[in-house]
């Protein structure tokens, strides 16, 4: 009978910032590995544009899931849960899908993880683990959350986020979205209608990378804090990504056991 070797894939969509690399994906990674010490812990990232740019700059390789996996082959797995550290299920965790199945037969057990938000009860988990985030909200204050946002239909993750975090008193939480809807433009008028004049902008991502420190907290005029403070709303900055959160780390636990456990949908 040949040998069980047992390996988990961390795929993530990247970061070439070395500081939240070491802070949010690694620190996952980390998290993960010592839940699981009888699995190898390997590494991917999906995003082409920072691997290419890591490589061109800095002489860093990573491999993204197909070459991740190719490498899992060669060394002889046999077990392989591949779990991605994004936050819905978008065009990035359908290249993984995709990439996955190429690998179908390769391995004797190979499964693919959910992201953060999936099924139902995965906001009410996610929206739980961001509390101690948001805990000094108050009536005339609020927290602007930004997500990255996506043309693609699972874009509505964050509306849907929207509604529950409502349903669970958080009513000055508001998810805006970089590439997506809703945009700070929907967000604004609402802060102005509650006379809200003082806000906290977050990061809704796995790091506080580009988006974060540029489109959310830079100076320019079009950041999300300049265009807040124009309209006369002092803008506090939290530029740490959900991959700090020790409750997010441990959500992205929980999807690998239920991986393991043979239901990583949680459709039962």
């Amino acid at each position: 009978m040949s040998e069980t070797k047992k390996g988990i894939l961390v795929a993530s969509f990247g970061t070439s910032i070395m500081e939240t690399f070491k802070n949010c994906i690694e620190a996952t990674e980390n998290r993960i590995e010592e839940y699981f010490p009888d699995y190898e812990i390997r590494r991917a990232f999906t995003s082409g544009m920072i691997m290419k740019k890591l490589k061109n700059e800095m002489g860093i390789h990573i491999d993204n899931v197909e070459e991740a996996l190719e490498k899992m082959k060669s060394d002889g797995f046999t077990e392989v849960y591949v779990q991605p550290l994004h936050i819905m299920p978008g065009d990035e965790y359908d290249k993984i899908g995709r990439q996955v199945n190429k690998y179908v037969g390769s391995f004797d057990k190979l499964v693919l993880g959910r992201p953060i938000l999936y099924r139902e009860k995965d906001y009410d988990i996610a929206i739980e683990a961001l509390k101690d985030q948001i805990k000094d909200v108050g009536e005339d204050t609020a927290i602007v959350l930004m997500g990255h946002g996506s043309t693609h239909h699972a874009n509505a993750c964050y509306a849907q986020l929207q509604c529950m975090l409502i349903d669970n008193g958080l009513e000055n939480v508001y998810v805006g979205t970089v590439e997506g809807y809703p945009t700070l433009d929907n967000i604004i008028p609402k802060l102005k209608e509650k006379n809200i004049r003082e806000v906290t902008l977050m990061p809704y991502m796995l790091v506080a990378g580009d988006h974060a420190i540029n489109d959310m907290a830079g100076d320019e005029e079009d950041s999300w804090k300049s265009q807040l403070e124009e309209q006369d709303i002092k803008a506090n900055v939290y530029l740490h990504g959900l991959g700090e959160n020790r409750a997010y780390q441990d959500i992205y636990v929980q999807h690998v056991q239920d991986c393991i456990d043979g239901n990583p949908l949680m459709t039962e």
